[in-house]
């Protein structure tokens, strides 16, 4: 009987967190990103590298919002998922959890090619917060792991170059406004899994681009990759050229013998073939190849060090074992964005799949007999020849929607009258998040809520702007003015904008708090922590009911005032903030580490030492985030305990 491909919906389930609500305050800050390089270090690098990595990197968050509402308590939940079949490989997608190709199975042995997590926990890893590891994920926007790694994606079914169906993946990327798709197929008989993927830009302006492939894989192999050198880059922020596989006396290329967490981006010649391996002891792995656009691979390790280790098992369950990334994107290292040109795309195709091979010896015989095994299983020109074919069938429009994504997309086309063939954004997509934008499209004006809530979120992109600028000017529209000129880099018109907002607000607080942000930012602390305490003062007056965005925007006000009152010594101020938050929120890890601190800075400092006895976990603790280590060496001379550390890279 031929078995022929398949795509069916199916279901995953597995013990996960929940989501949470998400940060109602804008994200004003600048941004958390560990991945910056150190100025020492610009002078020695290619020009062109050099370029792209100062070519415009992120500085805000804006118009994403902050997801930082989940806890670590996990329990069954089912995820709508999408299965990919031929007679080779099993392929499984959660299109709602950012498009993530979460298994990947060799149906004659039986083998998972991936890392494939048996929990779902969030962790502060992404752009806006909210990440998990395991499987494949497609990251889009900038240097970082994607906003949409929580999100929902749109999928539908699509017809595939070969007769059979491809699974279409698509969406809007806020923060640089760019639509994308990822396409998956597996072609009947093939090995590998096919991904053609696009990213168009539709504007009348330049934009800068950025993606990485990111594919966990079992961390107790050995990567290949066609390289002598590589860029090593580490939580120390240092960018340097390394020799390759050995590198400070140790081979790097098995993730066990690294120390600390650290990116290598291999440096592949010119004219050589993508790809990248991860290779078990027996000879059996993965290996992940492209067309010639997606030029940059990388591997990233956690190290065999404490902080490395309790990451690994912060992410996942007890006794699971770890796991390193093997990557693969559009520029050498994911530190650069690439120009992508007014009204154009960059588009490319990429295959996953089985090798086998043997990975030990000499470095340049182990490549060689490695790169020889994939051209006899999937030649480099049948690659190229896939990536011809699918290209036609790009814009094909899809079949049965399989799943919903969100309604920016939709609110962009309409904007733009924007034509997008292949990838709809549907009207029916539109949801009450657009509602009010929409409004302020046809009709000149922000509507002003029909009920007492928090602020919805604020579109910050130029036309936005400009309407905002022309609208009547009430309250709620001075507020979304000045979030649009603050990321603009106005801040002096934002703050303008703000305090004229200021008389006639019915709600002052979101108004009292991005003012006290723009004092933080300047230098002004004292004034900063006075907007913070009024601020405060006026949400809990307004409050309606202990639900979840009251309960959200007390969490993330107090959170910002209790930091700002502490930083000036208003411990008093900071202790009546912290009585007036929910319960709930006092106990969440988070603020029983923002109560130590407290209790520090009122002279308590057994009573600070009693918090970290009690214990507490930060589930929204950042990546690479030394927070908790400096609370604790300011109480003790003692070593951290090995639960409270998550440091990354050498001390000093």
């Amino acid at each position: 009987m031929v078995i022929v491909t398949t795509i069916r919906r199916a279901a995953v389930t597995l013990p996960a967190a929940r989501p949470g609500p998400d940060n109602p305050l804008p994200p004003l800050l600048p941004l958390d990103e560990v991945h910056t390089v150190d100025e020492r270090d610009r002078d020695d690098l290619p020009r062109d590298m050099a370029r792209q990595i100062g070519y415009e990197p992120l500085g805000s968050l804006l118009p994403v919002r902050v997801r930082d509402g989940y806890g670590r308590t996990r329990e069954p939940q089912e995820f709508e998922a999408v299965v990919l079949e031929n007679d080779r490989l099993r392929a499984t997608v959660v299109p709602g959890l950012g498009g993530r190709l979460v298994s990947l199975v060799q149906l004659s042995t039986g083998r998972e090619l991936l890392y494939r997590n048996p929990v779902l926990q969030p962790a502060n890893f992404a752009l806006n917060g909210a990440w998990f590891s395991g499987g494949v994920e497609w990251n889009i926007g900038a240097t970082g792991h994607t906003t949409l790694s929580c999100a929902p994606l749109h999928a539908a079914r699509v017809s595939a170059p070969d007769g059979t169906e491809m699974l279409r993946l698509w969406e809007w990327e806020r923060l640089r406004d760019l639509p994308f798709q990822v396409d998956l197929w597996l072609p009947d008989g093939s090995d590998f899994l096919y991904a053609g993927v696009r990213i168009r830009n539709p504007h009348e302006r330049a934009v800068p681009v950025y993606w990485w492939s990111n594919i966990a894989v079992p961390e107790e192999c050995r990567v290949l990759a066609p390289a002598e050198e590589a860029w090593h880059f580490g939580y120390e922020r240092r960018l340097r050229r390394v020799p390759v596989p050995v590198s400070g006396g140790t081979d790097r290329t098995y993730p066990g013998n690294s120390e600390f967490a650290a990116d290598y981006f291999y440096a592949l010649p010119d004219g050589r073939r993508r790809w990248i391996a991860a290779l078990d002891d027996g000879g059996h792995g993965l290996v992940q190849t492209s067309t010639d656009a997606l030029r940059g691979r990388k591997l990233f390790v956690w190290g065999r060090g404490p902080g490395g280790r309790r990451w690994q098992d912060w992410l996942t369950a007890p006794g699971t074992g770890g796991y390193c990334e093997i990557q693969a994107g559009i520029a050498r290292t994911q530190l650069e964005h690439v120009r992508l040109e007014a009204e154009s795309e960059i588009s490319w195709l990429e295959a996953y799949g089985p090798l086998d091979t043997d990975p030990e010896g000499a470095w340049t015989t182990v490549l060689d007999t490695a790169e020889r095994r994939l051209e006899t299983v999937l030649p480099r020109a049948a690659v190229d020849a896939a990536y011809a074919a699918w290209k036609p069938y790009a814009d094909t429009e899809p079949g049965e929607i399989l799943a919903t994504g969100s309604g920016w997309g939709a609110l962009e086309v309409l904007r733009g009258d924007l034509k997008l063939p292949g990838t709809p954004f549907d009207r029916a997509t539109l949801t009450d998040a657009q509602a009010p934008w929409l409004h302020l499209l046809r009709a000149g004006s922000v509507p002003e809520p029909r009920r007492v809530r928090p602020p919805g979120e604020t579109l910050v992109a130029a036309p936005w702007r400009d309407m905002l600028e022309t609208a009547p000017a009430t309250p709620l529209a001075e507020y979304h003015l000045g979030i649009a000129q603050w990321h603009a880099g106005d801040r002096a018109q934002a703050v303008r904008s703000w305090e004229r907002a200021l008389p006639l607000a019915p709600s002052l607080w979101p108004l009292l708090r991005c003012l006290a942000v723009a004092d933080r930012l300047s230098g002004n602390r004292e004034r900063a922590a006075e907007r913070y305490v009024e601020a405060f003062d006026d949400l809990c007056r307004e409050r309606r009911d202990d639900g979840e965005q009251w309960t959200a925007a007390t969490a993330a006000l107090g959170r910002e005032a209790l930091e700002s009152l502490v930083a000036v010594g208003r411990t008093a101020d900071a202790r009546a903030v912290h009585d007036r938050l929910h319960p709930a929120t006092r106990a969440r890890g988070r603020f029983r580490l923002i109560e130590a601190g407290l209790l520090l800075a009122e002279g308590d400092r057994d009573g600070a030492r009693a918090v970290f006895a009690a214990g507490f976990e930060v589930a929204d603790l950042r990546e690479g985030a030394e927070t908790i280590g400096l609370l604790w060496s300011r109480l003790t001379d003692d070593p951290l305990p090995a639960h409270f550390d998550f440091r990354m890279r050498p001390e000093g």
